[in-house]
This record gives structure tokens, sequence and C-alpha cells, in this order.
């Protein structure tokens, strides 16, 4: 158990530290990372903060996972420590997925898709050869500086195969004080929260507070943003249907211990009828659209919706959105 809490410390040696801080040269408040996206940047005063616990939520396959993943390459990218741990995906798996990414920051279209990339690893893997990965798949469109920009930044971001039988919120809990040890605070990632491992046979509700718990504690104890993407109920998985809060699968815990609350939803199934009703054409722009709301935000504003441009097939979201300027509902209305 963590007793980091089993202590009095006098306000006046908070000042002083502080104090010491701004003395060193360091930030006197949390440090911040900036997510690469906007305006999401502007809408958290900066970035994801130090000892804070986020969650991203949204209907399945509508980008939870490629967001974390962009996001913690955006981190690394820029020169800060990015750790993620992926009950979902293999190293291989993540590993294709950001090669696709930096393609496509370089080439743009003319990078290959995530599907042409496996395609092209399966043709290598399918008769030997002397030569090495790195230059079979140089002449690829965009590979060669994606290969370049992976070995620049990949010792910034560290991957962890996590297993729903033994990574517990311990595991992590002592992976990443590990890192925070080495004298890098890294932003944390797991994806996702409902699959960390818990030893008691509980129900549902009573193992997601555990964790969620756990991950807070861990966002204050080793003082870095601990970012968990989370899974919705069936209700809120609905077609057609806006995913809300108390939609998110597990406990009321989510929406108590967490300090931001995302959650993604499509844009075209969330729109006003109105805006289908004057241009149908809208329905199919919308339906490349994924909207990011801002559902909590313990330091600054909430209830604000951003948009950004799905490009899937590259494992990434346009990273410039913009706010959304149509009306939102509960639920789909589609013009007759």
């Amino acid at each position: 158990m963590c007793l980091m809490h089993e202590r009095l410390t006098a306000l006046a040696d908070v000042f002083a530290s502080a104090e010491k801080r701004v003395l060193s040269g360091e930030s006197a408040v949390a440090q911040v990372w900036p997510t690469g996206f906007s305006p999401l940047d502007e809408v958290l005063s900066g970035g994801l903060r130090a000892g804070e616990l986020v969650l991203v939520g949204g209907p399945q396959g509508l980008g939870k996972t490629t967001f974390a993943l962009q996001l913690l390459r955006n981190v690394a990218a820029a020169g800060g420590s990015a750790v993620c741990f992926s009950y979902e995906l293999h190293e291989g798996n993540l590993l294709e997925r950001l090669l696709v990414q930096e393609a496509y920051e370089r080439a743009g279209a003319a990078a290959p898709t995530l599907l042409q990339l496996r395609s092209q690893l399966e043709l290598l893997g399918s008769t030997p050869t002397t030569q090495a990965l790195s230059d079979a798949l140089a002449p690829v469109p965009g590979m060669a500086a994606a290969r370049d920009a992976l070995q620049t930044y990949g010792t910034n971001l560290s991957v962890h195969a996590s297993s729903t039988r033994s990574t517990t919120a311990e595991v992590l809990r002592e992976l990443v004080l590990g890192a925070v040890a080495t004298g890098r605070r890294p932003v944390v990632v797991v994806d996702y929260l409902q699959k960390v491992s818990v030893a008691s046979r509980l129900a549902e509700d009573e193992r997601v507070t555990l964790v969620v718990e756990a991950l807070k504690d861990l966002a204050i104890e080793a003082q870095v943003p601990v970012v968990a993407v989370v899974a919705a109920s069936q209700a809120g998985i609905a077609p057609g249907h806006r995913l809300r809060v108390h939609e998110l699968r597990g406990s009321s815990a989510l929406a108590y211990e967490a300090d931001v609350i995302l959650l993604f939803n499509e844009k075209n199934d969330i729109v006003a009828k109105h805006h289908l009703a004057y241009d149908p054409r809208s329905a199919e722009r919308f339906r490349q659209v994924a909207v990011l709301s801002v559902e909590k935000n313990r330091t600054g504003r909430s209830d604000l919706h951003m948009e950004f441009r799905k490009e899937f097939e590259y494992c990434r979201f346009d990273p410039v959105g913009n706010l959304v300027t149509e009306q939102l509902v509960d639920g789909r209305l589609v013009a007759e």
C-alpha cells in the first residue's frame, strides 16, 4: 500500500519548496506537457498537467487508442518522456502504427496506409533475406524518414505489452516510479483502464473503483499525467447515441476521481437536424470528423467541443482541429 500521504507538511514548507524550485530555474507550478492537438492544448491551459488523471472515452472504433498513441508520439517527438501500457496491442502493432504516422507526416497521402505497410512486412517475411528491415522499407514513400524519426525520439517512448492476468495497478506503479527515478517524468497512457488486472474476484464496478483510485494516486505520487482510455457501456455505444460520462463502463468513481474527462463521439450522430436539412452533403462531411468533448476539467473550462478529422488509415487524427460551431444534441436527428 502507498503511504505517500501519511505525514503532515507545514504550508510554510510547501512555499519554501516552491521558492527553491524557482531559484533553481524550475517552475513553481505543476509541469505541463503539450498534447500536440490544437485547440485541445489551449482548452487545457497548455496541455496535460503533473498529478492529474485524464480519462478518454468513446464508442468502439472511434480512435481512442489512435488518439492516445498519437499524443504519446507528440510528447516524445517534442523531447518529453512517455510510457504506454497497452492491454490491447502488442509492441509490434504499436511500432507499425507509429511508422505509418511518421511516414504520413513526411510524405502525406503518398505514405503507406497501415494495411499497405502490413502487406509489405508480410511480403518481406515470406522469403529469407539478409537485408535489414529498415533498408528493405527505405524505398516506401516516407518510410526512411519515419525510421530516422523513430530512432531520434525512440528512447523517449517506452511501451509495455500489458496482461489482463498479471499487469496490476501495482505493477504499473513500480514501472512508472522506476522511470521517474531515472530523472525524467513521463506522460503515462493506460489502454485501457477496465483491463488492468485486479487480483480479487469483484464485480466490475468494484474493480474499476480500485483501479481508478490507484491510477489517481499514481499520478499524484509520481507527479505525472496519467491518461487512461476507458470503455463505454452498451447503452453508451448504441448507434446514433451521444456518449455521456455516466455511460462509461464501471463505476461512478470514474467521474469523481478524474481531473479531466474527454469523450469522443461521431459528429454525424450528435449534430442537430437542421444542419443536415439545409445541406444534405454535410452528412458525409460530418462522418469524417470526430467530436472531442471536454466533459470535466478541474483547472479550466469544460463543456467545450472540438472536432478533428479522422485519418485512421494513417493511424492518426489531423492534430489541427476546430471548436465545434454547430448545435449538438444527445442523439441522431436525421433529416427526412
